[in-house]
């Protein structure tokens, strides 16, 4: 075998394997590219989605929003309404800032809803509304608070007490200290009890309570009381 022969044999093999070593680099840095591609691609996509997911959730925020506000302006209304027909004297404006006092606390407070507030108001104040009503007994205001109630549950909250005439007899005040006294009792004794111990007393309405609320326990005025309230609750709430 000659050496001539031997050379172009090895010349061949190594030009072969130099050509499949170049086309590994080659395939490998395309290989490397077409990922690096991929990845910026995939990128893109991920930002674009959540770019998209982000907006899809502002349009929710700005519905959420809308549906809490036509909640609100309806419960307002309402309430509204219920003014219009029985008190002519207070004004659209006066009228609104106590719908719209009566909807916050029925916010605040979960186990009071803007019904039963109203409810509670045309039972406590009469038929009229009124928001300077003083009951021979001295109770005062839309929801009847008797002062020392009042003096009581305005150290909880955010009322600088002044006088009666002054804190009871304003309707804002007397709606907050009112809602949260009645909020209070439902906790301690359910919406019936609650109601009761409004109306008439906390001890008469544990004893009530007591005995599986029979007859002859609570005043005549509360046994009558609290299933007028509920009624007019139901009423208000089917109210369009």
């Amino acid at each position: 075998m000659s050496l001539p022969w031997l050379w172009r044999k090895w010349s061949r093999a190594a030009g072969v394997f130099g050509a499949l070593l170049l086309i590994s680099f080659v395939s490998f840095g395309f290989s490397s590219r077409l990922h690096a591609l991929y990845d910026i691609a995939m990128s893109r996509v991920n930002t674009l989605e959540s770019g998209v997911s982000d907006l899809e959730q502002q349009m929710l925020n700005i519905k959420s929003a809308m549906n809490v506000d036509s909640i609100r302006q309806y419960n307002i209304q309402k309430i509204t309404r219920i003014f219009d027909e029985r008190n002519k004297t207070l004004t659209p404006k006066e009228k609104y800032e106590i719908a719209n006092e009566v909807y916050i606390a029925s916010q605040k407070y979960t186990n009071l809803s803007v019904e039963l507030i109203g409810a509670m108001i045309t039972q406590e104040s009469g038929p009229a509304w009124k928001t300077d009503r003083v009951s021979p007994a001295g109770a005062m205001g839309l929801m009847q608070i008797m002062p020392v109630t009042g003096m009581f549950m305005a150290s909880y909250g955010d009322i600088t007490w002044t006088s009666a005439e002054d804190v009871l007899l304003n309707p804002i005040y007397n709606i907050r200290i009112g809602t949260r006294f009645m909020s209070a009792l439902i906790d301690m004794y359910g919406l019936e009890g609650g109601l009761a111990a409004y109306n008439g007393g906390e001890v008469r309405a544990r004893i009530w309570l007591a005995e599986g609320k029979k007859d002859g326990i609570l005043y005549e005025e509360t046994q009558a009381y609290v299933p007028s309230v509920l009624q007019l609750t139901e009423l208000y709430k089917n109210m369009l």
